[in-house]
């Protein structure tokens, strides 16, 4: 008995000593993330709203006197490009279009799929979400041209239309991977109890299992929204030689090229371009965080 009082009161100790290492550890830890995350932004910011002559004088300084303040470049960044303008706002637009565009089919085609995949029964279902995420074996650069040349002979090519297709050929692979985690969590009674009264399968998924997948679904639309939000190979390989339908990370990155364009300008791009997405994040932040805890706790 003595030695397990002895094994016992060591693990006592040891989990008392990493209660208090964690204790000092993870507030360094939250801090040093935040100012990773925030000083970056925090400094593209005040360089945008710092007027092109105060940064030539001083370009260390991070302080912006009152009277120094503008905001023309945001002005410069979203008046359109037949105004002297760098045509942003209609970059914001067409950005919308193709992200909502492609959470809603990502969606569409995910759903039934990760259902069919975490609750059906048949032979190698298994194995079949694996073979889902193998898709991203192949890099995006091996898959761009092939797409490029279909796309073209289908009259997609310069489309934003089309561009949100390859999106949602890349997102649904793994959309169908989180969707299915949550959907082998709801207990088979619900739905069992929705089939005793009556209900069909599609009836029972529409009227119960997306209610209770609402979590679920925002951070997967979430997760899909910042990534044609983001992406800028396949925009750049399909709106090339339509300006009138960019994006705003292929205008931003046309932005980063020219010579001519100040950093000021550079940077109020960049916050346009994050802008968006974070107030995006804090919106569905409850609903976010429920989704990417969902399923850890069932049984």
């Amino acid at each position: 008995m003595s030695g397990v009082t002895r094994r016992r009161g060591r693990a006592a100790g040891r989990a008392r000593f990493e209660e208090r290492l964690f204790a000092v550890v993870r507030p360094v830890v939250i801090v040093l993330l935040a100012a990773i995350t925030l000083v970056p932004f925090a400094y593209m910011l005040m360089l945008s709203v710092k007027p092109v002559d105060a940064l030539l004088r001083n370009p260390g300084s991070l302080w912006i006197a009152a009277e120094d303040l503008t905001f023309a470049t945001y002005g410069s960044v979203l008046r359109p490009a037949s105004e002297g303008g760098q045509g942003f706002l209609g970059m914001l637009l067409n950005s919308s279009v193709v992200a909502l565009a492609t959470v809603l089919l990502t969606l569409a085609a995910a759903v039934p799929g990760a259902y069919a995949v975490g609750r059906l029964r048949f032979f190698g279902g298994r194995h079949v979400s694996a073979l889902f995420l193998a898709v991203y074996l192949f890099p995006a650069t091996l898959l761009a041209v092939p797409l490029f040349v279909m796309f073209a002979k289908m009259g997609l090519s310069g489309s934003l239309a089309g561009l949100a297709v390859v999106y949602v050929a890349q997102t649904v692979p793994v959309s169908v991977h989180m969707l299915r985690n949550y959907f082998v969590t709801v207990p088979a009674g619900v739905e069992e109890a929705a089939a005793i009264d009556g209900a069909s399968r599609l009836q029972t998924v529409v009227r119960i299992v997306l209610p209770l997948s609402l979590p679920t679904l925002t951070a997967t639309g979430l997760y899909v929204f910042v990534i044609a939000w983001n992406e800028f190979l396949f925009a750049l390989l399909f709106l090339t030689a339509e300006p009138g339908r960019w994006t705003v990370s292929l205008g931003l990155q046309q932005l980063a090229n020219g010579l001519e364009v100040s950093k000021t300008v550079l940077m109020a791009g960049s916050v346009v371009l994050t802008v968006p997405v974070v107030l995006l994040f804090l919106a569905a932040e409850r609903l976010l965080t429920e989704g990417l805890t969902s399923g850890a706790d069932k049984g």
